[in-house]
């Protein structure tokens, strides 16, 4: 009785062609899924700057008298009964979140500023802020972008760190995010 060839299994040359196959697969989709990967970290980054951006106007509207809180730790402070105005991942002024470096740096006291109903002290609310983001590596699987942004709510992206303003537009080459 001879034996078939379908018995044999597969031959070198065709584990090899489906091996280079697989290969060529590959190097097309992973550069594609790097990209994707920074596009979400910069996304995520964004979001962060958002979430403290609104936790500053709600301060400012409920519990500052129009006064900012200085510090992101105000932020995170419950109310009376109440949950503060942004979570509890946002533990210090300088918090570092997916290869990026989140700042936040308070503006100037405003001595007339009043108490807050979270336990801010008089006089120690301020009138404005600075918050950037920077990546603490660039490549391509991680973001490129530096981000800033004060309590014009615009969110300034950049090819180089963003220096501080706390009012108005920064310097070029910091434009607004579209």
């Amino acid at each position: 009785m001879t034996k078939s060839r379908l018995d044999d299994g597969f031959t070198l040359v065709e584990l090899l062609l489906v091996v280079a196959i697989v290969g060529i697969l590959a190097s097309i989709a992973i550069p594609a899924l790097s990209k994707a990967k920074a596009v979400s970290t910069e996304a995520s980054t964004i979001g962060s700057l958002r979430a403290i951006n609104s936790a500053q106007a709600g301060f400012a509207a409920s519990c500052g008298a129009g006064y900012f809180a200085p510090s992101v730790t105000w932020l995170t402070k419950q109310t009376t009964g109440k949950a503060g105005f942004l979570g509890l991942e946002f533990s210090s002024d300088t918090v570092t979140r997916l290869n990026y470096r989140i700042r936040f740096l308070p503006g100037t006291v405003e001595p007339k500023s009043p108490a807050s109903c979270n336990g801010l002290a008089a006089a120690k609310g301020v009138r404005d802020y600075f918050i950037s983001a920077d990546p603490l590596v660039t490549g391509p699987t991680v973001g490129k972008r530096h981000f800033a942004t004060n309590p014009g709510i615009t969110i300034y992206q950049s090819t180089a760190n963003v220096s501080p303003i706390y009012t108005g537009v920064p310097p070029s080459p910091a434009k607004a995010l579209q």
